[in-house]
């Protein structure tokens, strides 16, 4: 019996031994896909290896849970990841602290904000150095200031999407170029090991007018496994997982952009000039039918420019400052071609991948500049775009957002988000990635991408459309309480003027609200005082105003009204401070003007008043209003008129003799109100810039022209205008006027048109560079 129960005990044993190595060959197989990125096999490996083995090594089991929770992250199947995490951070007390962060982020994707408020404040409590902890947990706490535009934008989904992956849209001659994982002919021979989807291609859609959008009409179904695409420097953070079976194909079709651009590898997205005959788009690092990899063998995502060759493309160059060893990616140009803003997961970032911006100048590309705090965050910043005011639209998962990426506005000023940034909200966010947005300056109409669950499966493209909230202003007459027609309503918007708007025959005008907005609404007519009345989208209601009255009295006042204008053009100047003061009270009165150039103040006819104007590298102007008890204006006309730092102006008469450079007459007269305004505004230097015709050499016309502009120097110096005030520069002929070239026979009057002198602007503060009299 002994030697039959050694045997039997030695039959358990060896069975165990064999059980645990096929165990233990399990985990390793998963872990081989986990490190090769192949995620879609990699879940498999692990899930089997946990159902197989409820009483695993501990280490063994956490290592397992924590890879299998990361690679659902990483196909972006939210719900499993949620499931994982879950078990893991109950599981183990000692869990790393991004479990809490990336459990946290997954239960906001699966728009669980409670639950997830809980883990972001566990994630601040072990990672006090990551701000992300600590914004998403406060943020969680109210929800409304997400919703508070969603009725005025109307989404919908766009019929040409297809079953695989379809997102990145960007503008293209009245279409649409946009990167898709489609395959709607011939068979599938290659397929991305990371989730077993095609490689991801450019297409075309040439009439965006066809692209009538289906609301509501798509739903995917959720399953395990899914389609990707490239959100990440190594090809990419993907989207939620969905198994759609039994779909329509796209309504819209749409064409393969390039034979020569698409290759076996990831394309897309993509930028182009705006005339069209360059484009900066993403690939693999594979050009010229090679293909390299980073030291630790990955093939990294890089930029490459392209030239428009006849109906395709050629010319393929990668960017200079791309690398081997990280990504770049995702890219998109000014309005004026001179920056290209791009992503990447570059050394000395503030997260996973930053947005960088470059400049790029007849042909040659400058130094990438990390665009800092303001925009990049501990997370992801990615899929950049910039409109046509030069502002930057953007998605991130590390700004407050619904879950997942969120699109985020910010408006620049000489590259610095100055006003921060600004989520949009939904619906154009919701809980799952959102991203990859293009629209209009005013933001009236575009197009994204999302993987929400109201489409066909994977990412798909949405247009959206503005609509209006709408807010009635009525003006009222307050003694008799009837309409006033004709009254002027100035919108002031965050302190700010905008618009002027007039009421019709009912006292009423309207406007369309924005969110997250203070308005002061100023009601203004002859005859009558003005009244204003404020109003705030600040705050979320049950039940939202949709008018205001404002109800004005007679009055024997005057309105003193006035436009400030740009006086090198005459063009209305927005942004600039208008200060009334009370002589006799010092009372001051301020207003900011808008793009109309406008302001507006209320005076008493038998005071006194200083009307001063100030702005940013602006002279400022200032002017006294007298007092005129008996006017019987109710209105009072007073424009001001504002120097800047670069202005250019021609000087009238300024002409000089063939030849010649002596001072003419009625060229001292113009002169003379040079120094007039100098006198005025005691800190403006100017540069004095004179010209000559083509006639004579290129040298000889170089030193004439230096010679008048010195003479207009002299003529200044005179008069009693510092030297430190003044440079003297002459520029020849090279910069006519007119088509008197050389060759090009001319009356003597039109090559004197080229014979002037201008001065330039060059500091209105004084000190801004050194002087020095030539």
């Amino acid at each position: 019996m002994k030697t039959v129960g050694k045997i039997a005990l030695g039959l358990v044993l060896a069975l165990l031994t064999l059980n645990a190595f096929a165990q233990n060959a399990r985990l390793r197989s998963a872990n081989r896909a986990f490190d090769e990125y192949s995620y879609a096999d990699a879940v498999r490996g692990y899930e089997e290896f946990i159902r197989t083995d409820k009483k695993a090594d501990p280490v063994e089991r956490k290592e397992a849970l924590e890879k299998l929770a990361y690679s659902y992250r990483r196909l972006q199947d939210s719900r499993n990841a949620e499931r994982i995490y879950g078990q893991l951070v109950e599981s183990f007390a000692d869990a790393d602290s991004r479990n809490y962060l990336y459990y946290a982020q997954a239960l906001a994707s699966n728009g669980k904000h409670r639950e997830s408020q809980k883990m972001y404040g566990k994630y601040a409590e072990l990672q006090s150095s990551d701000l992300r902890g600590r914004k998403f947990a406060v943020t969680y706490m109210d929800m409304n200031r997400f919703y508070k535009d969603s009725a005025m934008y109307h989404v919908e989904y766009l019929p040409v999407n297809s079953k695989q992956a379809d997102f990145s849209p960007m503008y293209y001659k009245g279409g649409l170029v946009f990167v898709s994982a489609r395959a709607e002919s011939g068979i599938i021979k290659r397929v991305f090991n990371w989730n077993q989807t095609p490689f991801l291609d450019l297409y075309f859609t040439p009439d965006t007018s066809a692209l009538k959008g289906v609301k509501d009409t798509y739903r995917n179904t959720t399953g395990a496994l899914g389609g990707a695409s490239p959100k990440d420097g190594n090809s990419g953070a993907l989207t939620e997982a969905s198994a759609a079976e039994d779909l329509p194909m796209p309504v819209t079709k749409a064409e393969k952009f390039s034979r020569t651009l698409n290759t076996k590898y990831h394309e897309g997205p993509a930028s182009f000039f705006k005339d069209y005959t360059k484009v900066v788009f993403t690939r693999n690092n594979y050009n010229s039918g090679k293909t390299k990899k980073s030291n630790d063998g990955i093939n990294k995502l890089k930029l490459y420019i392209a030239d428009q060759k006849g109906k395709d493309w050629g010319g393929v160059k990668e960017l200079p400052f791309n690398n081997n060893d990280y990504s770049c990616g995702h890219p998109a140009l000014s309005p004026d071609d001179s920056k290209l803003y791009f992503v990447s997961d570059m050394p000395g970032g503030f997260g996973g991948t930053d947005v960088y911006v470059v400049e790029y100048n007849n042909g040659q590309w400058g130094v990438p500049v990390n665009l800092g705090k303001e925009i990049n965050t501990e997370g992801n910043e990615m899929f950049p775009f910039i409109d046509g005011s030069g502002n930057l639209y953007f998605a991130s998962d590390g700004h407050e957002g619904l879950g997942g990426l969120d699109i985020f506005y910010a408006e620049l000023k000489e590259g610095i988000a100055y006003k921060g940034v600004q989520n949009l909200g939904a619906p154009v966010n919701s809980e799952k990635d959102d991203f990859g947005l293009i629209t209009d300056k005013e933001r009236g109409t575009g197009y994204f991408s999302s993987n929400r669950s109201k489409g066909v499966s994977d990412d798909n493209i949405y247009s959206f459309k503005r609509t209006c909230r709408p807010l009635e202003i009525l003006v009222y007459d307050a003694k008799t309480n009837t309409p006033i027609e004709g009254a002027d309503v100035r919108i002031v918007k965050n302190g700010s003027n905008q618009d002027m708007q007039q009421t019709g025959i009912d006292g009423m005008t309207k406007i369309c609200l924005e969110a997250q907005t203070e308005y002061d609404f100023k009601a203004i007519k002859e005859g009558y005082a003005t009244n204003n009345v404020r109003f705030s989208t600040m705050t979320q209601s049950a039940n939202p105003q949709m008018s205001v009255s404002i109800y004005l009295n007679k009055s024997e006042n005057t309105i003193l009204r006035g436009t400030v204008k740009r006086e090198v053009n005459q063009s209305p100047q927005e942004g600039v401070k208008v200060t009334l003061r009370d002589q006799k009270t010092g009372a001051e009165r301020t207003v900011v003007t808008g793009a109309d150039g406008g302001y507006e103040f209320e005076v008493d006819p038998s005071r006194n008043y200083d009307l001063r104007a100030e702005g940013d590298e602006l002279a400022t102007n200032e002017q006294t209003i007298n007092k005129n008890k008996k006017t019987k204006k109710k209105i009072v006309e007073s424009d001001l008129s504002m120097y800047g730092t670069g202005d250019v102006f021609t000087l009238d008469n300024i002409y000089y003799d063939l030849d010649k450079y002596f001072i003419r007459p009625e060229a001292a007269k113009e002169l003379d109100k040079v120094v007039g305004l100098m006198k005025k505004y005691p800190t403006m230097q100017i540069e004095l810039r004179s010209f000559t015709d083509s006639r004579a050499s290129d040298v000889y016309n170089l030193r004439l022209s230096e010679r008048r502009a010195r003479a207009a120097y002299d003529y200044l110096v005179r008069k009693g205008i510092g030297p430190s005030r003044l440079v003297a520069r002459g520029y020849g002929e090279s910069e006519l006027v007119n088509d008197c070239v050389d060759g090009v026979n001319c009356e003597d009057a039109e090559h004197r048109l080229n014979r002037r002198t201008e001065f330039k602007i060059l500091s209105v503060k004084g000190g801004s560079e050194e002087l020095t009299g030539k």
